[in-house]
């Protein structure tokens, strides 16, 4: 049985990752977030320990390493994204191995820094990238392998996930702390891109705001025009009114569903990293180079074909 903590314990994703490390007989041995709104782990594990300052966390995890029995095995990272690279690090630098949430860090600069602290602690930081290990995913990958087509697949990806207000006064909201919509909500997707298409040729932004971005992006093996927006009133007419979210990805117009079997996700990415198997900081790299390179970019006209539909009434 291994030690956790979990850093960022009042977050949205945190009850998967405390469940993954329940479903495999692990044990929660503390949780930090410097809000207290965690009562969910009542009912997960209601021994834990719990602070609200790090300093009394990091505190409690030096204790700890005294006895073999208590000594934290890992550190899981829930917290913002602006805040992962310190709460990486810290983690390494406990003697513990880090499962950390995506975006990993925000540019490839810090992927370097990171690979330094593990060579310095002898540690490793694992990044969950969940919709590797989804089915729908793994037979695609598997079909595009075998086709081996010359030419290239053809990808739509529109993804319109409705928020409130709330969002823009959250530290979601600020571009400087989430690093924009297209790191935020993006980032899953372009790595299950690279994951299925292989290389990224072409990285191209058409338009980018507070609320929305859109570019093209181009593979090895595939053409994609992509939009994403926070924004209700980008949803399409037909379903303003009636639903909050709007997801259309495909290849040569055939849906890629995965709606479903997001459930067991976490649980299976923490069996693969407990099994020696999970991804670490090069596995995160093009993803991680992909948004950088986005969110650094200058908005430019698209070429013929490279548009997205929804595009139009931006630029």
């Amino acid at each position: 049985m291994k030690n956790f903590a979990l850093i960022g314990a009042a977050g949205y994703i945190a009850p998967r990752h405390m469940k993954a490390i329940k479903d495999l007989g692990h044990h929660l041995s503390v949780g930090y977030d410097i809000n207290d709104s965690v009562g969910i782990i009542d009912s997960i594990s209601p021994d834990s320990e719990f602070f609200t300052e790090f300093e009394r966390f990091q505190e409690h995890a030096f204790q700890l390493k005294r006895d073999s029995n208590t000594a934290l095995d890992y550190v899981s990272v829930c917290s913002p994204n602006y805040l992962h690279a310190a709460h990486i690090a810290a983690g390494l630098r406990m003697g513990c191995d880090v499962i950390c949430e995506k975006p990993l860090v925000p540019t490839p600069e810090l992927l370097d820094e990171l690979a330094l602290v593990e060579k310095e602690t002898g540690q490793r930081v694992y990044n969950i990238l969940q919709l590797r290990h989804h089915e729908a995913i793994l037979k695609l990958k598997e079909k595009v392998a075998q086709e081996n087509r010359k030419e290239k697949y053809q990808v739509d990806l529109t993804y319109i996930t409705s928020r409130g207000k709330w969002y823009m006064e959250s530290w979601k909201g600020d571009p400087r702390k989430s690093f924009g919509v297209a790191t935020n909500i993006g980032v899953h997707f372009f790595d299950m891109l690279h994951f299925i298409f292989g290389k990224l040729e072409k990285n191209v932004l058409h338009y980018a705001d507070d609320y929305r971005a859109s570019g093209y992006l181009e593979y090895e093996k595939a053409r994609v025009p992509w939009f994403l927006s926070i924004d209700a009133s980008d949803l399409p007419e037909e379903v303003q009114g009636k639903q909050t979210t709007f997801r259309n990805i495909s290849c040569e117009g055939e849906q890629i569903e995965f709606s479903a079997g997001f459930t067991d996700l976490h649980t299976i990415s923490y069996q693969g990293i407990l099994a020696g198997k999970g991804y670490g900081i090069e596995d995160a790299r093009h993803c991680i180079e992909t948004v950088h390179h986005i969110r650094t970019a200058q908005p430019e006209q698209p070429a013929e074909g490279e548009g997205h539909p929804f595009l139009k009434k931006f630029i």
